[in-house]
C-alpha cells in the first residue's frame, strides 16, 4: 500500500527519519560512539519524540546502533567497541543537510489523514475490515489522540463507524450503498449548486475550466490526482456557498462513489477520453454564462451517468485480488 513519492512524502515520519539516519550511519557520516538521544534528534528534524523513538528502535533492530548504559543509543554495533561521544546533536554531527531534515510540520492529524483515507477507501472495496488504533498510532508515530481525530474525520465522511463492541470498522462497500449515495447526491447537489452559483467568482470558474481544458488537450490519460482535483472543484468548491449546513453535511457523507472511482483509477488508470471531463466542462460553461438552471440540470445528468459508471467499476474491482494493506487494517472474517 505504501507508495512514496519522489520526496518520500507519503511515508510515515518515523521511516523518513530512520532512512535518513541509516544513510548517515552506513556512509560513515556519524562518528562511531556518538550518543544518540531522542529529544535533540527530534529538535533537528522538527518533530515530536515518538517518531524518533520508533526510528531508533528500528535502527537498533537492524544492528546499526546499540543501547547505551546511560540513556539513548550509541552509533556502534556493540558498546564495547567504542568510547561514548557526548556532544550536541545537530545536522552537522548527524551528517545531515537541511534538505534531508525537512519534515512536514503540519498538525499530525492533517499530515496523515490523506494516507489513512486512501488506505481505508481501498480496503472497503475488498471486504469488511477493522481499524486497529494502536497499530495506526505506531505506524505513523503519532498519539492515540491524533489517531482518534483522524478516525473521527473518516466517520464524518461515512468511511468508518464503530461497531457494538466499540471497534472501528470499515466496509464492505456494496453496489447498494453506492447507489444510495448517488440518489442522495442527485437530490441535493443540483439544489446546492443553484444556491451557491450566484456567489461564485468568475475568475475562479475560469481557472476551473482552464484545468479541464488542459486535461482535455493532453494526449496522456489523466491521473487519479487530476481527476480528484476536478471532482473537488465541481462537487465541493462550486457548492460551498449553499447555506444549508445539514444538506452540506449529508453531501459530504455520501462520497463513497468518489472512493470507488479513485480506487479504480489507481488500479487500472483513467481513459484519455474520460467522459467526466466533458460533463464537468458543460456544467462550468453554463455557470460562466450565468445559466444556473442549465448548470444544475447538467450536474444532475452528470451524476446519473457517473452512478452507472461507478456501478460497472465496482463490479470490475470485485474480481481483482486484494491489494497489500497497512498493518492497522485487519480483515474481519
Amino acid at each position: 500500500m505504501e507508495k512514496p513519492g519522489k520526496d518520500g512524502s507519503t511515508r510515515p515520519r518515523y521511516m523518513k527519519i530512520r532512512d535518513t539516519l541509516r544513510a548517515s550511519l552506513t556512509q560513515g557520516r556519524i562518528s562511531p560512539g556518538l550518543v544518540l538521544l531522542e529529544e535533540p534528534i527530534a529538535q533537528v528534524f522538527g518533530t515530536s519524540r515518538a517518531p524518533v523513538r520508533r526510528a531508533l528502535e528500528l535502527l537498533h533492530d537492524e544492528g546499526l546502533i546499540c543501547r547505551f548504559d546511560g540513556r539513548g543509543y550509541l552509533a556502534a554495533q556493540q558498546a564495547e567497541q567504542v568510547e561514548p561521544i557526548r556532544t550536541t546533536l545537530s545536522e552537522s554531527s548527524l551528517g545531515l543537510s537541511p534538505a534531508t531534515t525537512t519534515v512536514d510540520n503540519r498538525p499530525s492529524a492533517d499530515r496523515i489523514f490523506a494516507q489513512v483515507e486512501e488506505a481505508v477507501a481501498t480496503c472497503i472495496a475488498f471486504g469488511h475490515f477493522r481499524i486497529l488504533e494502536t497499530e495506526l498510532s505506531e505506524h505513523f508515530g503519532v498519539s492515540r489522540t491524533v489517531t482518534r481525530e483522524v478516525l473521527g474525520r473518516l466517520k464524518d465522511r461515512g468511511l468508518v463507524e464503530k461497531n457494538p463492541h466499540t471497534n472501528w470498522v470499515a466496509g464492505p462497500l456494496t453496489a447498494r450503498a453506492v447507489a444510495e449515495d448517488y440518489e442522495i447526491r442527485i437530490l441535493l447537489e443540483p439544489a446546492a449548486l443553484k444556491a451557491s452559483a450566484p456567489h461564485l467568482d468568475h475568475r475562479t470558474l475560469l481557472n476551473m475550466r482552464e484545468r479541464l481544458q488542459r486535461l482535455l488537450a493532453d494526449t496522456q490519460a489523466p491521473t487519479s490526482a487530476a481527476i480528484a482535483a476536478i471532482e473537488l472543484d465541481l462537487h465541493e468548491h462550486c457548492l460551498q456557498y449553499a447555506n444549508n449546513r445539514k444538506a452540506a453535511a449529508i453531501i459530504r457523507q455520501s462520497q463513497l462513489p468518489v472512493m470507488v472511482n479513485r480506487i479504480f483509477f489507481n488500479t487500472l488508470g483513467a481513459s484519455p477520453q474520460e467522459p467526466v471531463l466533458m460533463e464537468h466542462k458543460l456544467v462550468l460553461d453554463h455557470l460562466l454564462h450565468n445559466a444556473i438552471d442549465a448548470a444544475a440540470a447538467s450536474l444532475e445528468a452528470h451524476l446519473r451517468s457517473a452512478a452507472e459508471r461507478t456501478r460497472r467499476r465496482l463490479k470490475v474491482l470485485s474480481v481483482f485480488p486484494e491489494p497489500e494493506l497497512p498493518p492497522y487494517l485487519v480483515r474481519i472474517a
